[in-house]
């Protein structure tokens, strides 16, 4: 029989939930990317020992909610000005950890000036960036991102080039700036593909502090609500849709 006391030994632990994490109910749809990301979030800052001089900064959306989640301090921003917001609070605070965590429609569409604009000054923050490739909160529209091919609530009969554009590829174009650190797509659809993410974040909020540039994580992610599909499902229409034009690892890592 195992006892209490040896199920919390250190060395039998498994998994705990990050102190960082408060107790508010979680309201996100089954399968959705976000709590995942959230906790990874919660487990940096803490292995960091950053938690008293983070701020976090969250837009419209879905992402909005994070600040339900994070006991840290945190600036809304107004819809897509969330990279702006950041590079005043750490040039404002340098010794402070700063990001955002923006979905694809707030970042690529709402706040494309934003994002590149600070990405390219290279200011010492991290962008988080959860792309599901549809407006998750306001009804499920066609966004940046969707897929060629893709249905959505405002394109009924799947993303049309001649009508629509092509899905934009933002953080190919992170990767081209100057200033840049580390720019890379992951995902968490599995547990080596949470560790990589997990990883991946680290590096970032790593990078920002040691002053290398600004960082830009993007997490391929499902929508099961606006995809209307399982959870199940939707991660393997992720796997066989999103990562082909979306591929996953590092595109820039500036030594």
């Amino acid at each position: 029989m195992i006892t209490k006391e040896e199920i919390i030994k250190p060395e039998n632990l498994v998994k705990t939930k990050p102190t960082l994490m408060n107790d508010n109910p979680m309201h996100y749809c089954p399968g959705c990317s976000h709590g995942v990301v959230h906790k990874l979030v919660a487990e940096v800052i803490e292995e960091m020992g950053m938690e008293e001089k983070t701020v976090g900064i969250s837009p419209v959306g879905c992402a909005v909610f994070i600040y339900n989640y994070l006991d840290i301090d945190w600036q809304e921003a107004a819809h897509g000005r969330a990279p702006a917001v950041a590079s005043a609070i750490k040039r404002l605070w340098p010794d402070r950890l700063v990001f955002t965590y923006q979905g694809d429609g707030d970042l690529a569409c709402i706040g494309t000036a934003e994002t590149i604009h600070a990405l390219n000054r290279g200011e010492n923050i991290t962008i988080i960036f959860i792309n599901n490739a549809i407006y998750g909160m306001t009804g499920g529209q066609m966004a940046p991102t969707t897929l060629v091919g893709m249905k959505t609530s405002t394109s009924p009969y799947g993303r049309d080039v001649a009508l629509h554009g092509y899905p934009l590829k933002i953080t190919e174009i992170a990767a081209q700036l100057e200033g840049t650190a580390y720019v890379t797509r992951q995902s968490v659809q599995t547990v080596p593909a949470i560790r990589k993410a997990k990883k991946a974040i680290r590096k970032a909020f790593e990078n920002s502090m040691s002053g290398k540039g600004s960082n830009l994580v993007e997490i391929v992610s499902t929508c099961s609500s606006g995809w209307k599909m399982t959870p199940e499902a939707s991660n393997k229409w992720m796997e066989e849709n999103m990562f082909p034009y979306y591929p996953l690892g590092d595109l820039k890592d500036k030594q």
